[in-house]
């Protein structure tokens, strides 16, 4: 057995000195490799939300309407998550590091091009590029992670700071974009990924083991074109709605065409013999309960950060920075949360841990609803921690869940699914809450409006953006002006108020069944555990981990 032949020598006597301090050195590689994995993910993560506070100076640069600040947001996590089970298979098939330098270089390349982008326009095609990239460093990122550790509990325990670091990323973003805004221009927020992504990938060459599925299946590019298609139309017509009217033909038909283009996806995926989406994986009750409250949370707390940075800039005033600042509890509670989940799993299981903290988002979100035009960052604040709880509690456990559920040697198209759920939710709540905030914003504007006389482009700038009609208002002046700025932030608080009541009742329904569908504990199947035992280079690069061993202790 592979215990025995790393605990004596080739003539049988122990040599306690020398396997300890292979193993040090083996935990060192491993903790060092969790590290550069981590700061890669961080980066991504951040990518989120760190342009959230640059969509007001984005609207004064510009001149962008909301459906466009949406799509800035939105195009990036969209493709992300179309390509991210074809990124996943890739390093399955080709070696996860690989993919992951690939990543890593593709991320940077497209940071820089979307530092010096000039419209908006081409800002959402920067965007999207970047997601290219992202979508190949995220599941790798888990799925060697995965391969790894390999013990049920230092797994839950590297997948726990893998999970906060994933939401630290998502809550520091309005912090580092602040204060990059603050001392220099918008592009900044991209740029600053440049270096980082270097350091990240030359750290890879040397630190991060390769490993990948010795029987992987070829790619699926039709699958991808599908499930990309499909989205990208799901997603435009809830984000155009509010601009072109939910019964409008063309939302209609975008609706009803992403719908069909995605039934087709699955039905193809069924069919196929190397499916891109492994269908298969969903009849596990612990694999697709923890899929759907990851989406939900995602699905809440992308959209409540798109919805909060927004209102703490336009409604009550504060700076980029100052914007930042005050989302930074989210951030420091999700850390220590999702550090906590692991013990909190092994001592009540995983369905309480999830439930609690999918109740703590439905009791944030039902607090944010109740905010108002006169209210004051305070008001606030108590969400904003019950956020970060919940999401911490629930993140790590639900992706333990998924990857424990799971054969090693599928680790990347796992991580990609995983993945894909997380991304997928994001880009939903953002078009989702902010299309019902759009909506409802334009419906108060279009009465308050109705009585005056205002030309076409300026209607439309006052229309598009809470951002928009604010700078009409400032420029204009006087009883209208003011009359005008204190319609708009009225508007759009009772727009937020509607989208995050919406997010509240989306996620305590989930969490209902959650309650009822997801296992309380579950092992990671004894077959795969066997052949990781016996056969190790099968699924990850033994001779890295072995390499200070003497010759007659390898594998």
């Amino acid at each position: 057995m592979l215990s025995v032949s790393l605990q004596t020598t080739s003539s049988g006597n122990r040599a306690p000195g020398r396997n300890a301090a292979a193993g040090g050195g083996r935990d060192r590689r491993r903790r060092l490799t969790l590290a550069v994995l981590c700061v890669s993910l961080l980066i991504v993560s951040l990518d989120n939300t760190i342009l959230n506070v640059a969509l007001p100076v984005i609207v004064r640069t510009m001149h962008a309407s909301s459906s466009q600040l949406q799509w800035i947001v939105d195009a990036y996590a969209l493709v992300f998550a179309g390509l991210l089970l074809v990124a996943g298979s890739l390093g399955d098939r080709l070696g996860r590091k690989w993919v992951f330098v690939a990543g890593l270089a593709l991320f940077a390349a497209g940071s820089a091009t979307a530092a010096f982008s000039g419209t908006p326009d081409r800002l959402i095609a920067a965007r999207a590029f970047m997601g290219v990239g992202a979508a190949a460093i995220m599941p790798s990122t888990l799925s060697v992670l995965t391969n790894v550790f390999t013990e049920t509990d230092e797994r839950s325990r590297a997948i726990a700071i893998w999970s906060g670091t994933s939401g630290l990323g998502l809550a520091i973003g309005p912090v580092v974009g602040g204060w990059l805004l603050t001392h220099y221009w918008w592009g900044s927020v991209f740029l600053v990924n440049v270096p980082i992504s270097l350091v990240g990938l030359v750290a890879t060459i040397f630190v991060v083991p390769n490993s990948k599925d010795p029987a992987s299946k070829r790619p699926d590019p039709l699958g991808s074109a599908l499930s990309i298609v499909g989205m990208g139309l799901l997603l435009w017509g809830i984000i155009a709605a509010p601009s072109h009217n939910w019964s409008s033909p063309m939302v209609l038909g975008a609706l009803g065409a992403g719908t069909a283009v995605l039934a087709v996806f699955v039905l193809f995926e069924r069919r196929s013999s190397h499916p891109m989406l492994e269908l298969s994986f969903f009849r596990s009750r612990r694999f697709s309960a923890a899929m759907g409250a990851m989406g939900l949370v995602m699905f809440a707390l992308m959209g409540a950060l798109f919805l909060l940075t927004q209102y703490l800039q336009f409604s009550l005033g504060y700076s980029a920075l100052a914007t930042g600042l005050r989302i930074l509890p989210i951030a420091a509670v999700l850390l220590a949360a999702a550090l906590l989940s692991s013990v909190l799993v092994r001592w009540f299981g995983t369905k309480p841990v999830v439930f609690t903290g999918m109740g703590l988002i439905v009791a944030s979100l039902a607090l944010l609803s109740r905010v108002s035009v006169h209210g004051t960052y305070g008001d606030s604040l108590a969400a904003l921690f019950l956020m970060g709880a919940g999401a911490g509690l629930a993140f790590a456990p639900c992706t333990e869940s998924v990857m424990g559920s799971l054969p090693l040697e599928r680790a990347g198209v796992g991580s990609a699914t995983n993945g894909a759920a997380l991304q997928t939710g994001g880009a939903l709540g953002v078009a989702v809450l902010g299309g019902l905030l759009n909506a409802r914003y334009q419906d108060h504007m279009a009465q308050v409006l109705a009585h005056h006389q205002v030309s076409p482009p300026v209607l439309h700038l006052i229309t598009g953006s809470v951002g928009g009609a604010l700078a009409v208002a400032a420029r204009v002046g006087g009883s209208f002006g003011a009359e005008l700025a204190s319609a708009a932030r009225g508007s759009f608080v009772s727009g937020m108020d509607l989208a995050v009541t919406v997010g509240a009742a989306a996620v305590g329904g989930a969490a209902v069944v959650v309650l009822a569908v997801l296992p309380n504990r579950g092992e990671r199947p004894r077959e795969t555990m066997t052949r990781r035992v016996q056969k190790p280079t099968d699924s990850c690069d033994q001779e890295f981990f072995t390499s200070g061993l003497p010759e007659s202790h390898r594998r």
